[in-house]
Formats: C-alpha cells, structure tokens, sequence
C-alpha cells in the first residue's frame, strides 16, 4: 500500500449498503500498520474505542469471568477481546477482522510498536496555573496566561526544552483528529521504553496541560480512521513517524517517562575512525591521536543525559579537525566530515540534522586555523 492511503479523504457519510471512502481504505491502513512492525486491533465502528470482547471478557457482561488479558485464551484463538493487548502483527488475522461488518476502526498498541505519540488536546479551557502547565519545567504566571489549549503548551514546551521555534512544524507524521487536535507520531529510539500518561488534568506522571502520552500500556488511533465525530486524517507533507527528538526526550524523561534505558553496542571504535581520517604521512601518528581525542569527547556523550554538552563537544571536535585539514593532516574534508557525523550519531541519534549544521560551520571555523604539529601539541 502507499502512503497515499494516509491523505485526507472525504468525511461524507454513506447511504444505505454504502461506505465512504475512509471506511473502504480500513483494511488497507490496518495491513500497512502491520507491515510496518505495527500491531493492530479493531475499533468500535465509529468510535475511538476498542471493538467489545466476548461475554466472558467484557466486565459489563453478566458472563464476566475476572481475568488478566495476558494468558486469556481468546486473543491466542485470534479473538479481539481485551482491545490493544490483542493487538497483531498476523496478516491472516488482519485480513480476517476487517471483513467484518460494520468496518471496524485502526487501532494501533504503541508501546509494542515502539511509537510515542503525543496527543494534543486543543479545548479551550485556559488559563490554567502556571504549575500545571509544564510540571518538568519553571512556567512563570506570565507564560501560563498565554496559554489556552494544548498548542499552546506544546508551543512553550518546545521553546522551554530547546525545540524547533515553530514547534508546530515538527517533521514527522501528523494526524488530525476530529477534535481539532493533533497526533504527533515518533519512533522510540532503539532499547528505550516510555510510559503513557494523561495530560495533566488527573494527577500522577505528566508531560504537560492538554499533552497525552500514548506510549507503553497505550494505544493511539491510525489515520483514516472514520469515527462518529469525523475522519482521524494525516496533515502536511510526511507520512511516516521521525525519531523521537533529543529535546522531547530529554523532557520526557524529565517527567519520568522514560521505563528503560539499554546501552546501544558500540558502533566502529574511535581509535579506527581516526586512523581512517588522518593522513598517511609522518605526521599522522599526531593527528591521529588528535583526532580521536576529539572524538571520544563526543562519544562519550552517548553515556550521558541531554543537556551534557553534547553541541558544544561537537562544535569542538569540528574546529579541532577543522584545523587538520587545513593543515593537510586529514585526508580529506569529506573523511573529516563521516567520522564526525559517526561519532555524533554514535552519541545522540535522534539530532541528525543539528549534528550536521554544527559539524559544517565548525569545520569552516576551523579551517581559518591550520593546526601545526609543532607548535600546537
């Protein structure tokens, strides 16, 4: 399926033994989101809910059997009982539930999908106070007036954890829903889990007013989407989730929703990449060393939390190595520049783009200063 599947189609509702177009392309969107790693399960059709289990699974039922969904002997008979923990990957099951009829709905499981999704709520119930507004970050009065929905505090928080300006620009994929609000979809970074959490509005963790967390325990709802209210419908250019940015992380994790953690393995070691890029003459023995003290500097940062320097290490490295290639000690420019962009990926994956930008006007910044292996050891 393309991703054209995903744009925005027609809200109109259908006539008797008819179905609009959202609906016709439920089947589609479900098999994409599994082919994309995303388990789906089937939604009440109309509604953001999961479709009812059996009688014996569902707790309003007077066959009500209390029992945890993990084990229930339904979802292994390919059952949708217990909504997103029935959730599959399985193509036959997929197929086979969106034949139903009624068409049910896309739900997606994030936390098994390795999605985080931010749900911005944009009701107009501010102002509110300045301690509920962002709970990881000092929000002053001033700053807390000006807020109204959740945009307003998706704007700030981005402004406050060092975001795009135009927060509401982020590239990746973004729904709109009925509401008037926005889904914003990430991919987690390989070996960390995150919780979910509500908005702000009922105690407990928080990223902020009006901000929900769909995460690990959670599930969000695919575009395309038809409920009762209006279409789940994908806005702007991009289709698919981007990795969960540095900042948003580092506020998350502020908040207390990063669950786990595990080291990445290493990627080529630095001493390796330095001798790549140095050059092969008397010296290189000297600017090998330099450069994979630089390196290291940055790669180091891997071990350690946003906000520990990382820009300011790269920026460094890149005028450090800026001035080898001056000095015709590296190979060449473009060596210079892979090793530093391995080395800062190897760190903070999710801040290519930032890497890049810094990585090229250190470079010329260090350039203006060749580095002499006599006088600047």
């Amino acid at each position: 399926m393309r991703t054209a599947l995903l744009r925005q189609a027609p809200h109109t509702r259908a006539g008797i033994g008819r179905r609009t177009t959202v609906e016709s392309k439920a089947a589609e969107v479900a098999a994409w989101c599994a082919r994309r790693g995303w388990p789906v399960f089937p939604l009440r059709a109309g509604h953001k809910t999961p479709r009812p289990g059996c009688s014996r699974c569902r707790q309003a039922s007077d066959h009500y059997v209390p029992h945890a969904p993990a084990g229930c002997p339904c979802i292994t008979q390919g059952r949708w009982c217990h909504g997103f923990y029935a959730a599959t990957l399985d193509t036959e099951r997929v197929a086979r539930w969106w034949r139903e009829r009624p068409v049910p709905g896309v739900g997606v499981a994030t936390g098994p999908a390795s999605l985080v999704v931010v749900d911005v709520d944009c009701h107009a119930d501010g102002p509110v106070a300045a301690s509920r507004v962002l709970p990881g970050f000092d929000v002053s009065e001033q700053e807390a007036q000006e807020v109204r929905t959740g945009l307003d505090t998706w704007k700030l928080l981005a402004r406050l954890a060092g975001g795009p300006d135009a927060a509401d620009a982020v590239q990746t994929l973004t729904v709109a829903t009925p509401s008037g609000g926005r889904h914003l979809w990430f991919t987690a970074p390989r070996g960390t889990r995150w919780a979910s959490s509500a908005g702000g509005d009922h105690g407990g963790r928080a990223l902020g007013w009006q901000l929900d967390v769909r995460a690990e325990g959670g599930y969000i709802v695919a575009p395309g989407t038809l409920t009762q209210t209006g279409a789940y419908r994908a806005v702007g250019k991009v289709r698919l989730p981007a990795l969960l940015p540095g900042w948003l992380a580092g506020a998350l994790q502020r908040t207390g929703h990063l669950l786990q953690s595990v080291p990445r393995p290493r990627a080529t070691a630095v001493p390796n990449l330095a001798r790549q890029v140095a050059a092969p003459q008397a010296e290189s023995a000297w600017a090998s060393a330099v450069v994979a003290t630089a390196l290291a500097q940055v790669t180091e940062c891997e071990r350690l939390p946003e906000g520990s320097g990382w820009s300011t290490k790269l920026n460094k490295a890149a005028f450090t190595i800026g001035g080898l290639v001056a000095a015709g000690l590296v190979a060449s420019d473009a060596d210079a520049r892979r090793a530093l962009a391995d080395a800062a990926m190897q760190a903070r994956p999710q801040r290519e783009q930032e890497a890049h930008r810094i990585i090229r006007s250190g470079l010329i910044a260090g350039q203006r200063r060749p580095l002499n292996p006599t006088k600047d050891r």
